[in-house]
């Protein structure tokens, strides 16, 4: 994988960048309304033999409101709550985290059960989790799979975190496990201990000596779906946005035909295939970041109130058993 992206490839991944003028907040009108038209549209993602074909949810309704046949299996990622942030991107995730959990619940058809890629909380602490558990108990959808962020992991390197969300698994070291549904097999991924410079994810011998173990005796037929909290691509290394052992990791996993890896942490949906593997980043339910190598650095990123809600979002996975194909229909919040 290339450790930095090409303007060709931003352009393929992004429509359009976000432009800056650092006198007023670093994102001028035009540049951010472009963005967010962008980053605010659902799109339906499908995979078939390592070839992504992509349709926004605008383009559905206009062709009647045709989705994907009924699916076997079908379920929902989350990302990026940060309970207990406060600061002016959004003073309130906890609402918003309300709102996209009511979204999941006013699904005609519950997903089979939820995977959330990190940063459950801002600060680790048992009163945000505490928040985060409450909230999370008027979903109607009740299994849910988590990974930690690194905001999840910073006063006692996850104990809090395992202790909470790991009962339902058999996790292995520092919390990674798998598990199979409906002929799909599952991969959870820790790599937000131990970051290396500049904030770079790192999976870590032990936990990449497992992976290849994990898949050795799966038919190369198997669909995989793997999901971390820090993209196992590079995204933009300069902010940290990659994980530094990742090509190990994804060698392991060459001869399966049908590859989805799933992340959050840079509260963005961009996507990129490669061979057989499709990466998804998520949106957040807390607040927007910057697109990679707009600003200065990554971080939380202030816009009108009343546009909040078109950058926040989550994704919906569904699967066709016998199929090759993932479907992952991204919506936001407004």
């Amino acid at each position: 994988m290339k450790p930095n992206l090409t303007n060709q490839f931003r352009s393929q991944i992004m429509p359009d960048y976000i432009s800056h003028d650092h006198e007023h907040d670093g994102i001028d009108r035009r540049g951010f309304l472009q963005c967010m038209a962008w980053a605010g549209t659902g799109l339906l993602w499908t995979i078939s033999g390592g070839v992504l074909a992509s349709r926004t949810l605008a383009e559905i309704a206009k062709a009647g409101g045709s989705l994907p046949a009924a699916t076997d299996l079908s379920f929902l990622q989350i990302s990026d709550s940060h309970i207990g942030f406060s600061k002016e991107a959004n003073k309130d995730v906890t609402e918003t985290f309300k709102i996209a959990l009511d979204r999941i619940n006013a699904m005609p058809t519950p997903p089979a059960f939820l995977i959330h890629t990190g940063d459950i909380t801002q600060l680790s602490k048992p009163e945000e989790f505490d928040t985060f558990d409450e909230v999370l108990k008027s979903c109607r959808t009740k299994d849910v799979f988590y990974v930690p962020g690194e905001h999840d992991v910073l006063n006692d390197g996850g104990k809090l975190y395992r202790d909470r969300y790991l009962k339902s698994v058999e996790a292995k070291g520092s919390g990674w496990y798998s598990f199979n549904k409906n002929g799909v097999h599952f991969i959870g991924l820790v790599n937000v201990l131990n970051l290396q410079a500049g904030g770079l994810g790192q999976l870590g011998d032990e936990q990449l000596e497992w992976l290849e173990a994990d898949v050795k005796d799966l038919g190369s037929s198997t669909p995989i779906v793997v999901f971390a909290h820090i993209p196992l691509w590079a995204v933009y290394p300069q902010w940290g946005w990659g994980t530094s052992d990742s090509e190990r990791a994804l060698g392991y996993l060459k001869r399966f035909g049908s590859v989805t890896v799933l992340n959050g942490h840079i509260h963005q949906v961009l996507q990129k295939v490669e061979g057989n593997v499709t990466f998804h980043t998520a949106m957040s339910t807390a607040f927007p970041q910057p697109a990679p190598g707009t600003a200065p650095s990554p971080g939380p990123m202030k816009v009108p109130a009343e546009q909040l809600r078109s950058l926040l979002g989550l994704t919906n996975v569904q699967y066709k058993q016998g199929k090759s194909a993932l479907a992952a229909v991204d919506s936001n919040l407004s």
